[in-house]
């Protein structure tokens, strides 16, 4: 059996918004379509080349009936698109907090070279190819890169959104109910892009505590130190636990490439 498309089997309300969105728009586009192919389908068999019973006019050239039918319905259905979609993007505006009973759950992420880390300021512990969090919660992100742009992209829950070194994005999702969904990098950003993609768990709020109480039982701490070691290219990197985050690391990635701008293109894009 075929899996589902996660991002036809949506589990939160942003990716089940922009899923509707997308039904929507095709639905509309499919005014057009359809008719066409239906005409294609009765134009070639009424005047097939065997059907001697067809009218025959070699000189007609020009009906306005027909014109104002091949225009306008496009047009009216491109403002039709225009008006749906402005209207959509504004209402899922990624950096829009959802409201909801339980606080949101900051998580800051940076893309490195091939891999993901997430750092959760609140809790003070950090994670590489792992974003956990409790269902039911906004989680809101702020993203950027340390190397090139890459593309942040959880298709079971949201859409993806870019981030750029010496910049930072948001996107703030929620899943409705516990599960285990992929999230990857959509941006090609060299060697190990293929590998790039890390787990997302949401979790009761019982297995998000036990989560992080695993989380901090691990002797590493994110450091400057080990920050700049794990910053280092590498493929397949296996989840790394940290539990322990130097303040301000975050910020200090994105002020290292305001201060040099041209550092954030190392050659392998």
């Amino acid at each position: 059996m075929f899996s589902r498309s996660p991002v036809i089997d949506a589990k939160g309300p942003i990716a089940l918004a922009e899923r509707d969105l997308l039904f929507t728009a095709l639905a509309v586009m499919l005014i057009v379509v359809i008719p066409v192919f239906v005409m294609t389908f009765l134009f070639v068999t009424r005047y097939r080349a065997s059907n001697k019973k067809a009218r025959y006019a070699p000189d007609w050239s020009f009906s306005p009936a027909i014109e104002t039918v091949v225009w306008a319905v496009p047009a009216l259905i491109v403002i039709a698109l225009g008006v749906l979609l402005w209207n959509a993007t504004h209402k899922l505006d990624p950096y829009r907090t959802l409201a909801a009973k339980a606080e949101p759950l900051e998580v800051l992420v940076i893309a490195q070279d091939w891999k993901w880390l997430f750092i959760y300021p609140g809790q003070d512990v950090a994670a590489v190819n792992e974003l956990v969090f409790p269902n039911g919660t906004p989680v809101s992100l702020r993203i950027t890169s340390d190397t090139v742009m890459n593309s942040f992209y959880v298709p079971a829950l949201a859409g993806q959104i870019y981030a750029m070194a010496g910049m930072q994005t948001r996107l703030n999702f929620l899943a409705d109910a516990p599960g285990t969904f992929t999230g990857r990098n959509t941006q090609y950003s060299g060697d190990g892009f293929a590998d790039q993609h890390f787990s997302v768990m949401a979790e009761t709020p019982a297995g998000f505590e036990a989560w992080l109480q695993r989380v901090r039982q691990s002797p590493g701490r994110l450091d400057a130190a080990a920050y700049e070691s794990l910053a280092k290219p590498s493929i397949g990197h296996p989840v790394t636990y940290y539990s322990g985050v130097q303040p301000g690391l975050f910020e200090s990635v994105i002020a290292k490439y305001a201060a040099h701008p041209a550092a954030g293109h190392s050659g392998h894009d």
